[in-house]
């Protein structure tokens, strides 16, 4: 019988193509706002925000198996807590700021954590949706603090204290893409620890994982505030880069709007939810161009087509090509 020999490129040359794309990456981004208007770079703000709202959910959904319905809660709250201290409170600091954003977001997951994660499948799908529209309600009622329907209105951009640096409308861009980067590099990392394969354990099978001497509750929990914690990045950044926060940005709409990204990107990717945020957010630009009262059913159709067609997400296609043009193994 004759044998078939593949032939594969050596290992060293795929994570060489592999640095010098993600180093190409890095080039195009970090010049592209001299190049494009001020309509795309906003565009492309938004995709890194909400890449980051979408991997912090991914935490809990692709590698722990717990999606959440309500995690706009925890990006509503440091939105909401930037605003406030700038608005009402007359603080721009921004090393002040997101601290307390980001912590008051941790905070509330590891609050709302306990309750929920006494439950799981769709129970914790209900409960998830419950907490969060318990803190939409808080938004839209204590109209004093957040103004109420209306919004919050008039948040500037926060001041770094730098003297060569100045944030406006251009450099902000620049904050945002620094703040991407690191949530997605210690992300990478927690994901590729043993804490990570523990979270993997769990999500594929829960009891073996309890077999073998694992306190699976106290690693979900951990997770849930790690994905709080990360979602409350995205959400510090949000305030200024629109604008205006109001109850519309925690409720169950938004919520579903980054569990589409999830969705279309990929859960088993970690990088995943990266690539559906960039498809989401341009869909989303492109149909409010050309049919703007219509994004809401054109959002349905596409989630509905994404979980019937696409259900292990475009990433894992990418993938495969990757590896057959930068290693010359399909099959890997």
């Amino acid at each position: 019988m004759e044998t078939i020999t593949i032939k594969t490129k050596p290992r060293w040359q795929g994570k060489l193509a592999q640095a010098a794309a993600y180093a190409i990456a890095v080039v195009i981004i970090l010049v592209l706002p001299l190049f494009v208007d001020e309509f795309i770079q906003n565009v492309i703000m938004k995709v890194f925000i909400f890449a980051i709202f979408a991997m912090s959910l991914n935490i809990m959904w692709g590698y722990t198996g717990y999606p959440s319905l309500g995690h706009a809660a925890y990006f509503g709250v440091a939105g909401y807590t930037v605003g406030i201290m700038m608005v009402n409170y007359g603080i721009t600091n921004f090393w002040v700021l997101a601290p307390a954003g980001i912590i008051l977001a941790a905070i509330v997951a590891a609050i709302l954590g306990v309750p929920a994660l006494r439950m799981t499948g769709a129970y914790f799908l209900l409960v998830t949706l419950a907490m969060g529209q318990l803190i939409f309600s808080v938004a839209q009622k204590w109209r004093t603090v957040t103004g109420g329907d209306t919004g919050l209105g008039g948040i500037t951009y926060p001041n770094l204290h730098l003297p060569w640096f100045t944030l406006n409308a251009h450099s902000y861009y620049y904050l945002v893409f620094v703040l991407f980067a690191i949530s997605a590099f210690v992300i990478y990392l927690i994901l590729h620890s043993p804490f990570g394969e523990a979270l993997q354990g769990i999500r594929e099978n829960e009891p073996r994982m309890k077999a073998l001497g694992y306190n699976t509750w106290l690693y979900r929990y951990i997770a849930f505030i790690m994905a709080g914690f990360f979602a409350g990045v995205a959400g510090i950044l949000f305030p200024a880069f629109y604008g205006i926060m109001s109850p519309v940005h925690v409720n169950v709409a938004t919520s579903a709007y980054v569990m589409l990204m999830v969705v279309l990107g990929s859960p088993s990717v970690i990088f995943g939810p990266v690539l559906g945020a960039a498809v989401v957010v341009i869909l989303e630009q492109v149909t409010i161009i050309y049919e703007p009262y219509r994004w809401p059913l054109f959002f349905g159709a596409v989630f509905v087509l994404s979980v019937m067609f696409l259900r292990h997400g475009l990433s894992v296609y990418l993938i495969r090509l990757w590896r057959m043009v930068a290693c010359g193994n399909p099959g890997s």
